[in-house]
């Protein structure tokens, strides 16, 4: 059974990976076996030294994805590096607040952009190199509670979040009979950078503490066991779904 869970000989594409939520996906997937492509803007020297003292191999590719530019390069170096790729993680986000009376385009446009666009674009990839191999793969779209909800002073980030939710139940209906799973996971509250204006906020940490039923903000160790399942032949059935990994809050 628990073979089922293993990712010996695959390849994982992993955006965001320099912190947080991505870099303990890419920990995980390498702990599984997998071989990790990690992209981000920054360094992902941290990343890699957690994925190498774990056994597993590891390349860096440096994107600005704010646009599309990369996507076809971020494909390029994964499978000449690792002769393939079987598994995409779109994690990389950005986030930014401000009353919605204010938001300016060029800000709702750039968050947009990573957090929709680049997703799209880059599962459109993967897929296209997928099809053409006749492989399958499996495609991670990392979602949010405002998936679900609306959030307060995030509308750009609420409605690209939602958009994803959809994204993931469309390409799962045209892709599914490809040998390609297409599924999210909606973290809950997480102790990232993202939030840390909410957990620095001592009043707002509070409230959003007392809804959490387990009573706690969630960590990226959180998040591995549903990449895993869901990067893994366990979830070969699975798809079009998102998992909410949230402590509980979606109950309350």
């Amino acid at each position: 059974m628990l073979e089922m869970f293993s990712l010996k000989g695959k390849t994982a594409i992993v955006t965001g990976a320099n912190t947080g939520l991505g870099q303990g996906m890419c920990v995980a997937f390498a702990e599984a076996g997998a071989n990790v492509c990690g992209v981000a803007r920054r360094s992902c020297q941290e990343t890699k030294e957690k994925v190498l003292a774990v056994g597993g191999k590891f390349i860096e590719v440096m994107a600005d994805l704010s646009s599309t530019e990369p996507v076809k390069r971020i494909l390029d170096e994964c499978i000449k590096e690792f002769g393939g790729a079987d598994i995409l993680v779109n994690n990389a986000g950005i986030i930014k607040r401000e009353d919605a009376i204010n938001v300016n385009e060029e800000d709702w446009q750039q968050v947009l952009n990573v957090n929709l666009n680049v997703v799209f674009f880059l599962s459109q990839e993967f897929a296209k190199r997928a099809i053409l191999k006749n492989k399958g793969g499996k495609i991670i779209n990392i979602c949010s509670m405002l998936s679900y909800q609306g959030g307060i002073r995030v509308p750009a980030y609420a409605a690209s979040k939602s958009a994803v939710m959809g994204l993931t139940k469309a390409l799962c209906n045209e892709w599914a009979a490809k040998g390609i799973n297409v599924n999210g996971i909606a973290p809950g509250y997480m102790a990232t950078n993202n939030t840390q204006a909410l957990r620095s906020d001592e009043a707002r940490s509070e409230a959003i503490l007392d809804r959490i039923p387990q009573g706690r903000w969630g960590t990226p160790d959180d998040l591995m066991g549903a990449s895993i399942f869901l990067a893994s032949s366990a979830s070969d059935y699975v798809n079009g779904f998102t998992i909410a990994v949230d402590g509980g809050w979606l109950a309350r």
